[in-house]
């Protein structure tokens, strides 16, 4: 069994033909390649689901809230589409170290082929959370002012507002990451490389479809089953992390609340705000990530062949 960081992690298995140290590093590639490519559309469901209330705090239709963060982008679409990029790479780092670190870690220590299960999902989930939430928090603070200025809040000045205060409003919203992250983990981070190869082996040998073409058919079955379990905890962590540092926090039981009142109004619409960006969102994300993740992998795997460091035996 492989101990973390200890002279096996980094020797070359036959099988794989790459280390478990490249195998995170992989991960890691694929997690910034992904970062890139799906802010946009991050971006954009953020404020379809923070704009559901108007000035006044009142629930607003969906359709006007998807106009409200239409007119936001078209106003400024550079900033729009870079809004909360800086802290989400820097998380690829503080989040996705030890999100990773865990999944891989426990799975490691709970399987003989070091292959990612629900087990390490679970675990890597609830222990990562405290790490990833200010990250989550910081990005989504940043687009708080898009409404009113049409730039992002610096985060300084989010840091400034959050020292005043001991740090603790860079924790709101941990319980329904938790939640998030686990669905997250078990549908994508698990889910999805296994219907992938289902699809790769039942496909593949036709020729007419690709690693990158099974990639995209798999996380487009997984995404919306993915995006129905998360939505509702997508839109707890919107409430929670978007209301004003300066401001008294809204507790858990308070978004819920709001949510239940969105859904008495505006029926499964208000539930499910955003659900059809997420969904387009989840594939690219869920495609990127293991796209690029794959391609470090062989990057790796082929630099290890060329250097004869695989073993033959």
């Amino acid at each position: 069994m492989v101990q973390l960081f200890s002279p096996d992690y980094f020797t070359i298995k036959k099988k794989g033909g790459v280390s478990a140290a490249q195998n995170f590093t992989a991960y890691l590639g694929g997690s910034l390649f992904q970062t890139v490519i799906d802010n946009p559309v991050t971006a954009y469901r953020q404020l379809i689901q923070q704009y559901a209330k108007d000035a006044e705090g009142k629930m607003i239709e969906p359709k006007l809230a998807r106009q409200q963060a239409n007119a936001v982008f078209k106003s400024s679409p550079v900033g729009a589409c870079l809004s909360g990029l800086g802290p989400r790479c820097v998380g690829v780092a503080t989040k996705r170290i030890p999100k990773f670190g865990f999944l891989l870690g426990i799975s490691y220590f709970t399987s003989e082929s070091g292959q990612v299960g629900y087990l390490a999902a679970i675990g890597a989930s609830i222990a990562s959370a405290p790490f990833i939430n200010p990250i989550r928090m910081i990005e989504k603070q940043q687009r708080t002012a898009f409404k009113t200025t049409g730039k992002s809040k610096p985060i300084m000045e989010i840091l400034k507002e959050s020292a005043a205060k001991q740090y603790k409003p860079l924790f709101r919203g941990t319980v329904p990451l938790m939640g998030h992250s686990l669905a997250s983990a078990t549908t994508g981070l698990v889910g999805q490389p296994q219907l992938q190869k289902y699809i790769q082996k039942e496909l593949g040998q036709s020729g007419m479809f690709g690693q990158f073409a099974t990639n995209m058919i798999a996380s487009a079955a997984v995404s919306p089953i993915y995006i129905i379990i998360t939505n509702p905890l997508s839109r707890l962590e919107v409430i929670m992390q978007t209301s004003s540092i300066n401001k008294k926090s809204i507790s858990l039981g308070e978004a819920i609340k709001e949510v239940v009142t969105d859904s008495k109004t505006y029926g499964l619409r208000g539930i499910f705000r955003g659900q059809g960006i997420g969904i387009a969102k989840a594939i690219v994300s869920l495609s990127m990530f293991h796209q690029g993740r794959l391609w470090c992998t062989e990057a790796f795997r082929s630099r290890n062949e060329r250097l004869g460091l695989i073993p033959t035996e």
